[in-house]
């Protein structure tokens, strides 16, 4: 007699992010559980199950366990599942270069030619009326604004690591509270909002009591605009901002931090460039940029126009004033 029959179980279609890098898996079905999951990962990566951690996936509100099936979890075609883990033998490895840090030239000649061309400034008008900002924490009156980039800024998102508190910048929390006391502070990637979310809230940010985010930003607030000498390139125009908070924030009461100087290009009197924070685990001792960052931002917020100022030398005005 033959046996009853069972309906196969769907194959699932999954891209798995780590190290800087996506691994699409699709040898998966709706029966494999979570630690399947996992072995499946130490096959592509070299993490041990035992070393990785799977952000957003939960099931009835909290972490996964192992034992979970896939099934369950409702994964949608192709859905992306950030993973932090580090080979054991390879803790220290250095990271692979970040082609955007190595390759970002001097954008300063391109400024006058990009900043004011009115098929640019149509794009900004055109994300100011469709893209929508959810506000977490209303603008603060009489607050300056300051506008914070997410990879090698606040985080080390190319190097391995147990937990992202492993790879945050040095004094990110320190440089937060004492921002926050003059600034209204913006997060903005130019990644998905998802893994904003995500980032922020491994590391802490999204839930502390000292400070607040006033919103953030993703890719899809960005404009792409046309160089003379480097073709198409994207970029975050402030402009987005100013005009759709334009009674809070404007040119002269903003400043951003980018490891990107060409995200800048739309908005160049505004921009400051920070150092990379990059090799989390050779360089977290010795990095002191939000630190220094913190008495820079402290010292300007008594100013009335911070676009008169020249960031590109921030540590030498710092410097002046500290030793009046």
């Amino acid at each position: 007699m033959a046996g009853s029959l069972h309906p196969k179980a769907m194959t699932l279609s999954l891209i798995i992010k780590w190290g800087g890098q996506e691994f699409p898996l699709s040898a998966l079905t709706e029966d494999d559980t979570v630690l399947d999951l996992k072995h499946s990962l130490k096959s592509l990566t070299g993490v041990l199950p035992e070393r990785q951690k799977l952000l957003g996936l939960k099931y009835k509100g909290k972490p996964v366990d192992n034992s979970v099936k896939l099934g369950v979890l409702k994964l949608k075609p192709n859905t992306k599942i950030m993973m932090m883990g580090t080979r054991e033998e390879n803790v220290l490895a250095p990271p692979p270069d970040n082609d955007d840090v190595v390759n970002d030239f001097d954008i300063e000649e391109e400024f006058v030619e990009v900043e004011n061309r009115e098929e640019n400034l149509s794009k900004i008008s055109r994300r100011v009326k469709d893209y929508k900002v959810e506000v977490l924490n209303p603008p603060r009156e009489g607050k300056k604004l300051l506008v914070l980039d997410v990879d090698y800024t606040l985080f080390d998102h190319r190097s391995c690591a147990e937990t992202g508190l492993e790879l945050m910048r040095p004094y990110l929390h320190e440089f937060l509270t004492s921002a926050y006391e003059d600034y209204d502070i913006v997060i903005w990637s130019a990644t998905s909002m998802k893994w904003i979310e995500a980032k922020m809230k491994e590391l802490g940010v999204s839930t502390n009591a000292n400070y607040k985010i006033a919103f953030m930003l993703d890719s899809a607030a960005m404009i792409t605009v046309h160089t003379p000498r480097r073709g198409l390139i994207d970029v975050k125009p402030l402009g987005v901002i100013w005009g759709k908070y334009g009674e809070f924030y404007t040119k002269k009461n903003t400043i951003m931090f980018d490891d990107i100087g060409r995200n800048f290009l739309m908005n160049p009197q505004n921009g400051l460039k920070i150092r990379p924070f990059m090799k989390a685990h050779l360089n977290r001792d010795k990095d002191k940029e939000l630190l220094k960052l913190s008495e820079y931002l402290k010292e300007i917020a008594k100013l009335e126009d911070l676009s008169e100022l020249n960031h590109k030398h921030w540590e030498r005005y710092l410097s002046k004033k500290q030793g009046q």
